[in-house]
């Protein structure tokens, strides 16, 4: 199907993102039936790129095995192609006009100018958080279920290996904590301002604090893998938060791994933990993730927004990694 650029979004016509083969997107046309019973019409202000998934979807990287488990709430089509896939957007209810309202609400949806989606799906944004930095709420999600995994007390030293959003989300929240140390650690200099910006240490990979109670690794990279491992304590847990699609990781189980009795652990947003089930919802830590978003000093994280008519043309430099971008908001008339 061609592509069609938006020129303007009317009572009734949609455009949304799709990943149509390896490493190509295309923007298309679709027609908004009126909301259904229990469904509202919602117009999209902003929607954010989560780079390291979507680049994943983006390059077919999604091993069949995860076809199912990997689908976003809203995702239209299957993997590998064609897919419409994302899962942050914010804009503002407009129909049915009993509910319409100028409050910015929250979905877990694809990159797309106009949808229907039940009521329940959509969460309020705080007045204290612009519409552009909520689009961060699912990586705050992300950054929140990690903590509740990791489980970090006050005092503890602290690693975070990776200075991608999640991993300073994660760091920041980290060090929130009473009296706790916590260490940025990554192969890119310029990350030192961010993590000075948040109140944390940072290091490069080869000066990294030893010893450390616990290690979270977000970089998505093997050798960080084997940093995080090097820099856990006695009996000290290291936290995977990143996820690698089909690829093979090795990871340095020899060495000290035994003798120190470290434990690996994994990660993921798609389950609430044990030790939080019984009581938390997903509904209840979407609501909590976009409060946290109240702190200014997370746009320090959004990279200049694109147009979303732009889109197609321009995202596939962030997703293939040939430009360095952190959290990457579109925006649509």
């Amino acid at each position: 199907m061609a592509e069609s650029r938006p020129s303007d979004y009317d009572a009734d016509h949609s455009y949304a993102l799709w990943t149509v083969a390896p490493a190509r997107l295309d923007i298309r046309t679709e027609t908004v039936p009126p909301p259904g019973p229990g469904e509202v019409r919602v117009r999209t202000l902003a929607s954010g790129v989560s780079r390291g998934t979507e680049s994943l979807v983006f390059q077919g990287l999604v091993p069949e095995s995860e076809w199912q488990r990997m689908r976003a709430p809203f995702q239209v089509g299957d993997f590998p192609f064609p897919v419409k896939y994302g899962y942050a957007c914010v804009g503002r209810i407009e129909a049915p006009a009993a509910l319409a309202s100028a409050q910015p609400v929250f979905v877990l949806h694809p990159h797309q100018s106009l949808f229907n989606v039940p009521l329940s799906a959509t969460v309020p944004v705080p007045e204290t958080v612009p519409p552009a930095r909520a689009v961060l709420a699912a990586n705050m999600e992300t950054a929140l279920n990690g903590l509740w995994d990791g489980l970090p007390s006050p005092g503890d030293h602290i690693a975070v290996v990776g200075g991608g959003v999640v991993g300073l989300l994660v760091a920041a929240l980290a060090a929130k904590i009473p009296a706790t140390t916590v260490t940025l650690v990554d192969v890119n200099p310029a990350r030192a301002a961010l993590a000075e910006h948040f109140g944390l240490a940072f290091a490069l990979p080869d000066a990294a604090p030893g010893d450390q109670d616990l290690v979270i690794h977000t970089s998505g990279a093997e050798a960080g893998l084997d940093t995080a491992l090097s820099l856990a304590g006695m009996e000290a847990t290291v936290l995977e938060m990143s996820w690698y699609g089909d690829r093979i990781v090795s990871a340095a189980l020899g060495r000290a791994f035994h003798s120190r009795r470290l434990t690996l652990k994994s990660s993921q947003v798609g389950s609430i933990p044990p030790t939080h089930r019984p009581r938390w919802t997903h509904r209840r830590r979407i609501k909590t993730a976009l409060a946290l978003l109240a702190d200014p000093r997370f746009d320090r994280l959004l990279e200049s927004p694109i147009a979303f008519s732009d889109a197609a043309t321009v995202l596939p430099e962030i997703l293939s990694g040939r430009r360095d971008a952190l959290a990457q908001v579109l925006v649509y008339q």
